[in-house]
């Protein structure tokens, strides 16, 4: 298991790309992100086009641990990104199953690798609810990375390996 984290536009996911082609010949890209929106929907082709044909590409923006769990063909998994799928389950008013996705992350015969943005380097969000968002991925960040085997903080799309 491996953590690739970092500011907005830092390289995260271009970075878990290509640690992912890398350790596997099979890779699949689990996506957390869902497209409300025609900029939402540009991103998402962007990364597509980036990731090209040789990924399986599975959408799940809920149950990530399930989807962990029911890919039994590829030998590595970029799961991108963590902060996206805590807020659809925020939004949704769901809980955050932290140990039920790691546990199947680690049951896991492929290698996973989380891409998670890092929320706790910018100021205080002025509203309970950027508030509540910060302090869960914060949180989720956390356990993720003490659980991984690996984890790499993205500076300038330059990866620094933190453990």
């Amino acid at each position: 298991m491996i953590l690739v984290g970092g500011g907005s536009r830092s390289g995260k996911s271009r970075y878990a790309l290509e640690l992912a082609r890398q350790r596997g010949v099979r890779p699949a890209f689990l996506a957390t992100a869902q497209a409300f929106d025609d900029e939402m929907t540009e991103r998402i082709r962007k990364h597509r086009e980036e990731r090209g044909d040789g990924f399986v590409t599975l959408e799940e923006p809920f149950e990530l641990a399930n989807a962990l769990r029911a890919q039994r063909e590829c030998d590595v998994i970029v799961v991108d990104c963590l902060t996206l799928w805590v807020s659809n389950l925020m939004l949704s008013d769901r809980e955050i199953p932290a140990n039920e996705l790691i546990a199947a992350a680690r049951e896991s015969a492929a290698t996973v690798i989380f891409v998670s943005n890092e929320v706790g380097c910018g100021i205080v969000p002025e509203n309970p609810l950027a508030r509540r968002f910060r302090d869960l991925a914060g949180a989720l960040n956390q356990r993720v990375a003490a659980a991984a085997d690996e984890v790499y903080w993205m500076a300038f799309g330059i990866p620094l390996k933190v453990k």
